[in-house]
C-alpha cells in the first residue's frame, strides 16, 4: 500500500508572540477596537450589563464597608468612653499634622510618574477606540448604583 508523506509546518511561537501585546496573544490576533467588531446596539448592551453589574457591586461592597469602618469607629468611641483604652489625642494631632505636611510636600510638584503618565494614555486610547461601549458602561455603572 502507498505510504502517506507526513510533512508539517513548524511555528516557532515564542519567535511570534515575542513582540506583540499581551492582549492580542489573549484575544486574537484581529482583536481591535469594539467599534471595529460589533454593531452599535451590541455595544450598548455589553457596556450597559457590564456597567450595571459593576456599579450594583461597588454599591453592595460599599455600603458594607462603611458599616465595617462606622461600626469599627463606634465601638471604638464605646471603648474608649468606659475606660477599656485611652487615645493619646496629641500623638494623633502630631500624625495628622506630619501626614498633611507630606500630602502639601508631594502635591507641591503636580508632576505624574512617566509610569502613570502611560497607563493614563492607554486608557484614554481606549476609551476614545470604544466611546459607545464607554457610554453604555457608564450608564449601566450609574443604573447599577441607583438599584
Amino acid at each position: 500500500a502507498g505510504a502517506k508523506d507526513d510533512t508539517f509546518n513548524v511555528l516557532d511561537q515564542a519567535e511570534y508572540t515575542k513582540n506583540r501585546p499581551w492582549w492580542r496573544k489573549i484575544f486574537a490576533p484581529n482583536s481591535g477596537s469594539s467599534a471595529e467588531k460589533y454593531n452599535v446596539a451590541t455595544q450598548l448592551v455589553i457596556g450597559g450589563v457590564t456597567g450595571w453589574c459593576t456599579g450594583f457591586i461597588f454599591q453592595k461592597v460599599g455600603k458594607l464597608a462603611a458599616t465595617a469602618v462606622g461600626g469599627g469607629f463606634f465601638l471604638l468611641q464605646i471603648a474608649n468612653h468606659t475606660g477599656y483604652i485611652k487615645v493619646d489625642w496629641n500623638l494623633v494631632q502630631r500624625d495628622v499634622n506630619k501626614a498633611k505636611q507630606q500630602l502639601k510636600f508631594h502635591s507641591s510638584g503636580n508632576k505624574m510618574p512617566p509610569e502613570v503618565k502611560s497607563k493614563a494614555d492607554e486608557v484614554i486610547i481606549f476609551l476614545k477606540k470604544n466611546v459607545i461601549l464607554t457610554g453604555g458602561f457608564a450608564g449601566g455603572f450609574l443604573l447599577g448604583m441607583a438599584s
